[in-house]
């Protein structure tokens, strides 16, 4: 019988005397590292079990190695560090990691951009914008894989906003174009890291939040330093991306490219469905956030405002003009659609 001792004398025995001599296959695993826009508590869902299948699937032939919000590098360098190798591959909104592109503005929330988040993956696939991003990232060197649909984009705030006056003054953690816009209704601002939001909702450093849905609000600790969320939005969907180093997908023999593109799409997939029966669930049932609304006919202004930026961002170059036509060019085809497409 061979014993434990005995069995390790003889491994290491073996080690010793052919030192090179692991296996194949495991010193050949491709490995790479991808950072997401998200912290732990919200990766869960919205990254990390399509990583996980990925990896059960790939097994020795590649892994992912994934880390959360500003782990690895600043969200706001992530764009860089992608491009030049550091990581291999990124989850997040063009707007949030600065890419350097003509469309990093429509990422995250461009306001009114969409009603839903189904809106999002047809103006990518059906409307052309697919396209038009493969051409802006490939210019950089980095590879867009595709684009899905996150959570529409509400205020989640300390003290209750029941008309457009109730937002001035207030200070607000948001995206880039996002807080862009609602300056011109008094909202300032807040930039920080992501981890550091709740602190500072807490000692009074950030008076809301118009980052997310509800879903999000709950998930991830907010809904217990605010105490109410604004029904209406800037945006049905949150638009985001998966994206990796050029060198390093193109490395990639087709079918693992074929297998990452599979898993991103079962992650949109997963997103619209948690997403959406969230968000309604906890505005049904949710206990720790009391819902607000703004007036319609006071809310247009918002909407109103919001045509009127777009004409603005369309002025700064000919792609940002292409693209802003297709969002009027889609949002009119939903209208003559009539419901269930846009209602009112």
């Amino acid at each position: 019988m061979t014993t434990r001792r005995k069995f390790i004398t003889t491994a290491a025995a073996g080690a010793a005397a052919a030192p090179l001599a692991a296996p194949a296959l495991a010193q050949s695993t491709i490995k790479w590292r991808m950072q997401t826009y998200a912290g732990p508590a919200l990766a869960e869902h919205v990254i990390k079990p399509a990583i996980d299948s990925f990896n059960k699937i790939a097994g020795d032939r590649m892994q992912i190695e994934l880390f959360f919000a500003d782990q690895l590098v600043p969200t706001g360098e992530l764009f860089r560090a992608m491009q030049n190798g550091t990581i291999d591959a990124v989850q997040s909104d063009d707007d949030s990691m600065a890419s350097p592109t003509d469309v990093t503005v429509f990422g995250g929330y461009f306001p009114f951009a969409s009603r839903y988040s189904l809106d999002v993956p047809v103006l990518f696939n059906q409307y052309g914008l697919n396209e038009i991003w493969d051409e802006e990232y490939s210019a950089v060197g980095v590879k867009h894989i595709s684009a899905g649909a996150w959570d529409p984009c509400h205020f989640a705030t300390k003290d209750p906003i029941n008309s457009l006056a109730d937002l001035k003054g207030k200070r607000v953690f948001t995206f880039p174009t996002a807080g862009r816009f609602l300056t011109q209704f008094g909202v300032v601002p807040v930039t920080l890291p992501w981890e550091d939001i709740e602190v500072a909702v807490q000692t009074g450093e950030l008076d809301g939040i118009a980052w997310s849905g509800i879903t999000e609000d709950y998930t991830v600790g907010w809904a217990d330093v605010t105490n109410y969320f604004l029904t209406n939005n800037i945006s049905g969907a949150w638009a985001g991306s998966f994206f990796a180093n050029m060198e390093s997908y193109n490395a990639l023999p087709p079918d693992l490219q074929e297998l990452l593109r599979v898993c991103m799409d079962q992650s949109h997939y997963y997103r619209q469905w948690w997403y959406w029966g969230g968000e309604a669930n906890l505005r049904v049932n949710g206990t720790k956030m009391q819902l607000t609304t703004i007036p319609d006919e006071e809310w247009q202004q918002v909407e109103d405002a919001a045509l009127v930026f777009w004409d603005e961002i369309a002025a700064e170059s000919p792609t940002k003009a292409k693209v802003v036509e297709i969002f009027k060019q889609y949002n009119a085809d939903m209208v003559k659609a009539g419901r269930p497409y846009r209602y009112g």
